[in-house]
């Protein structure tokens, strides 16, 4: 399928990812399939795509007058036989490899043969992925950074079994969306979490041997190398039990001891301390 053929955009989903994935999808002007189990998943994603366009309007960077539009081109379903419209799918579910499988094969077995199928994961080999369904040529990652309507990156992987067609069709589509798309392949982690993940595994160590408290681990961070966010913030950011997973993944991909997730790490994790999401983490959240 070329480029100017893509209209619907299915995003499975409707999660911190998936939402803004939809958000950036729809404000290009695509129709935008966003599907998720529950009602109220698909309701708190519409909410949070809102707050986002508001955002986006009190900075001068869309009309006021364009949000009802961009809202418009969202069709929230929980039946997934709805994305059988879809030219182009991108699945944002949580990441744990059964929640993978049971998601893309069963999308898999709905979508055209023609249509491409992403994965927005941010750890798991997307070969692995691809290999479950039956359009290994035309899958590939598409790993979107955390918030999607603010950052500009996009990794781009190719599975061992991606078509050139397949990579380029992405590749442009992810310009069409104003991101910039980086050529990357398949590895664990990626680029981006490989290098990320082990930093802020490190800054934990420093806390839980006492070398430091988080805010001056993060205050070195930010004042030292010029870091926007500390990474102890920033973890908490992307939740601490996502952090653990992507350890996980890279220990169990890459065999060397200095990706296993930090004791502390996995500590708060089995509180409930996941960070923001959970209103305590490294630090605490009001609200």
């Amino acid at each position: 399928m070329s480029i100017d053929q893509i209209k619907t955009v299915a995003v499975l989903g409707a999660g911190t990812m998936g939402n803004g994935i939809a958000h950036v999808f729809a404000r290009a002007g695509y129709n935008v399939i966003l599907r998720d189990v529950e009602q109220r998943f698909l309701e708190r994603g519409i909410e949070t795509i809102g707050k986002n366009l508001d955002r986006e309007i009190k900075k001068g960077k869309l009309a006021e007058a364009e949000k009802g539009t961009v809202l418009g081109r969202v069709k929230c379903v929980t039946d997934m036989a709805a994305i059988g419209a879809a030219d182009f799918v991108v699945e944002a579910v949580p990441e744990k490899l059964e929640i993978k499988r049971a998601v893309l094969t069963e999308a898999d077995g709905i979508l055209r043969p023609e249509v491409i199928l992403a994965s927005n994961t941010s750890s798991i080999a997307i070969t692995t992925l691809a290999a479950l369904t039956k359009r290994a040529d035309r899958f590939v990652g598409m790993h979107f950074m955390n918030p999607v309507p603010v950052m500009v990156l996009v990794e781009v992987i190719r599975a061992l079994q991606t078509s050139d067609a397949t990579f380029l069709a992405t590749m442009e589509l992810a310009k069409k969306l104003g991101k910039t798309p980086m050529a990357v392949n398949d590895a664990p982690g990626f680029v981006s979490n490989r290098v990320l993940m082990p930093l802020i595994n490190e800054a934990v160590y420093c806390v839980m041997e006492g070398v430091a408290t988080p805010e001056a681990v993060d205050a070195v961070m930010k004042l030292g190398m010029n870091h926007p966010m500390g990474p102890l913030e920033l973890a908490d950011f992307i939740g601490l039990d996502v952090c653990v997973d992507i350890m996980h993944v890279l220990h169990e991909g890459l065999g060397d001891p200095k990706y296993r997730a930090c004791p502390l790490l996995k500590k708060y994790v089995a509180a409930g301390w996941l960070g923001r999401k959970a209103g305590r983490g490294f630090y605490t959240y009001a609200g």
